[in-house]
C-alpha cells in the first residue's frame, strides 16, 4: 500500500501548507550565508521608523521582542536604548551573526533560534513587539496564529511595530490574492501590503501611525523607498490570560 501522512492536527496542516511554498529555514540559512551580498538591510543600523517610535511615543523601556531579527541591527539598537531584548529568527546563520554583532557592541540581546510558531512565551510579556520584514514573507495560513501570538504576548497598552513591502514596490511586494498564493504555490518573493489592508488585517489593534518608510542619507539609519511602516497599540481591554512560559529572562 502507498504510505500516506494523515493530517490529524492543525500543526500538521500548517506544516503541509508551508511545504507547498518552500522550506523556509533552509532558504534563510542560505540567504544569510554570504554576509558580503549587497543587501540593504545587512547594514548595521536601525530602521528610521523604529527610531522615531522610540523618540516620539511613550513606549516603556521594558521588554521587547523582535520577530525575524536577522543579524540583529534593530535588536541591538533597542538594547542600547535600555530595553531587555528577545530576538527570534528561523535562520541559525542570522542568529550567529547577531550574537557576533552584540558581542562587538558589548550589549546583551537574547537571540532565540526558532520559528515564531514554535515559540511559547508567558502572556503579556512585552511592552513592544517589532517586526521588520518578516510579515510579508508569511503565507496567508500563518496570519491568524501570528496575530494571536502578538495579542497574547503584548502587555495591555503595549505597542506593535511593523515594516513590510508596499504593493508592487522596488524591493518586492507581490499583488496577488490569498487564493493565488496556493494556486501558484509561491509568495512571489513577498506580499505587498497597503495601509488599508494592514488596517483591516490588524483591526484588533489601534492604529497609531501608518506611512511609507522615509528615504534617508543618514548613515546611522536605515531608510529606503518601497517599505510600509505601521505602529499599533493593544487596547487595555484586550487582556488575555494564559499559563505557558518558555522564553527565559535575561
Amino acid at each position: 500500500m502507498e504510505k500516506t501522512e494523515d493530517i490529524t492536527t492543525n500543526a500538521d496542516l500548517m506544516k503541509l501548507l508551508d511545504s507547498l511554498l518552500r522550506e523556509p529555514e533552509t532558504f534563510w540559512n542560505q540567504f544569510y550565508e554570504d554576509r558580503e551580498k549587497p543587501i540593504p538591510f545587512f547594514e548595521h543600523v536601525p530602521d528610521e521608523n523604529l527610531v522615531s517610535y522610540i523618540s516620539d511615543y511613550a513606549i516603556p523601556h521594558g521588554r521587547v521582542l523582535e520577530i525575524g531579527s536577522g543579524p540583529g541591527r534593530n535588536a541591538i539598537y533597542l538594547a542600547k536604548q535600555g530595553f531587555q531584548v528577545d530576538a527570534v529568527d528561523l535562520a541559525q546563520k542570522a542568529i550567529d551573526w547577531g550574537n557576533e554583532r552584540a558581542k562587538e557592541e558589548a550589549v546583551e540581546v537574547n537571540f532565540i533560534h526558532s520559528s515564531l510558531f514554535d515559540l511559547e512565551v508567558e502572556p503579556e510579556r512585552y511592552d513592544l513587539i517589532y517586526d521588520s520584514g518578516c510579515f510579508h514573507h508569511l503565507a496567508p495560513h500563518r496570519r491568524i496564529s501570528y496575530l494571536d501570538f502578538i495579542q497574547k504576548a503584548l502587555k495591555p497598552e503595549g505597542y506593535f511595530g511593523l515594516t513590510c513591502f508596499v504593493p508592487d514596490g522596488p524591493l518586492g511586494g507581490a499583488v496577488i490574492s490569498d487564493r493565488e498564493v496556493y494556486e501558484k504555490q509561491t509568495l512571489n518573493g513577498g506580499l505587498g501590503y497597503s495601509k488599508e489592508r494592514l488596517r483591516s488585517l490588524f483591526n484588533r489593534f489601534d492604529p497609531i501611525e501608518m506611512r511609507e518608510m522615509r528615504e534617508t542619507q543618514d548613515p546611522t539609519l536605515f531608510g529606503v523607498n518601497g517599505l510600509m511602516t505601521a505602529l499599533f497599540k493593544k487596547e487595555k481591554r484586550n487582556n488575555l490570560n494564559g499559563s505557558k512560559t518558555v522564553v527565559s529572562s535575561m
